[in-house]
């Protein structure tokens, strides 16, 4: 099975105390000499929780546009602050039009008609019902091949592509699965190995790792075994493991992730030289 690093390094973390998982793309390395800008491509959580001196250092950054990968829903209550002189774009990725979603609409249901519900009980329930169980296995292949994810995928790496020689930041309510997938495109795009884009992917889980192993613990507590536990890592951390098969099912079915991006993402050779131009950086030699 695929290895991937473990920890990322500490300087691609922002500097922000209300916005979580928030990290910097810059910096990972591409082929044998060449590396991503620092300070152009940033990912995060929702800015909802944003304090003033974060968005002190954003403003500070120039980050020219905003990128929302929530639904309307999802933003009720949580609006992003706002970054002065930024713009802010929504592109919402919603799946619940989807066959997987569809089918949980029930359970959902079940989970959370009461307004006070308790987070540790819908967890614990989601862990072993079937259909959350299908959800969490969809969720990745689902934003990949969904059809109205798909568009929305297209039109914010287009987005990227026009947007010129400006900082971008991108984020969705935890920054991790939408964010996370649109990460993995952005450096696919830029020519980045297997390896890098599956370490970026899972960051995450080092954000979330307290929370994550709590619940699974408590989950095997209670008799779970692998397929719960891939629950708890699904809606609460990054479920890498099934980010690696989704990788697989998209090269198998389109050659490569490049193919994925020259063909349903509609990028064009162009179209990738252009971002590698703009976003790639040659190495310093170091200094004998």
């Amino acid at each position: 099975m695929l290895k991937w690093k473990k920890r990322v390094e500490v300087w691609q973390m922002l500097p922000v105390k209300g916005i979580v998982n928030a990290r910097d793309l810059g910096g990972y390395s591409i082929g044998e000499d060449m590396h991503v800008r620092k300070g152009m491509l940033l990912r995060s959580a929702h800015l909802a929780g944003a304090t003033n001196v974060d968005l002190t250092f954003l403003e500070g950054l120039k980050i020219a546009k905003v990128v929302d990968f929530r639904t309307e829903h999802e933003k009720q209550g949580v609006e992003d602050k706002v970054i002065n002189g930024s713009e802010y774009i929504a592109l919402p990725l919603d799946a619940s039009g989807s066959e997987a979603a569809k089918a949980s609409n029930e359970e959902r249901n079940v989970f959370t008609r009461h307004k006070r519900f308790d987070m540790k009980k819908v967890i614990m329930m989601a862990a072993f019902n079937d259909h959350a169980k299908a959800i969490a296995r969809n969720l990745y292949p689902t934003i990949l091949t969904y059809p109205p994810c798909m568009r929305q995928m297209a039109a914010f790496l287009r987005l990227v592509v026009d947007a010129g020689d400006v900082p971008i930041m991108f984020h969705c309510t935890q920054g991790k699965d939408r964010t996370g997938i649109a990460s993995a495109l952005l450096l696919a795009a830029l020519g980045a190995d297997r390896e890098t884009i599956v370490t970026d992917f899972d960051v995450t889980n080092q954000i979330y790792e307290k929370d994550v192993r709590k619940f699974t613990r408590r989950v095997r507590l209670f008799g779970g075994r692998e397929e719960e536990v891939a629950v708890v890592k699904s809606f609460i951390g990054a479920n890498t493991e099934n980010f690696v098969r989704t990788l697989d099912k998209i090269e198998q079915e389109y050659g490569s992730l490049k193919g994925y991006l020259t063909g349903p993402m509609g990028l064009s050779e162009d179209d990738l030289g252009i971002l590698k131009e703009r976003y790639l950086i040659k190495d310093v030699p170091a200094i004998q």
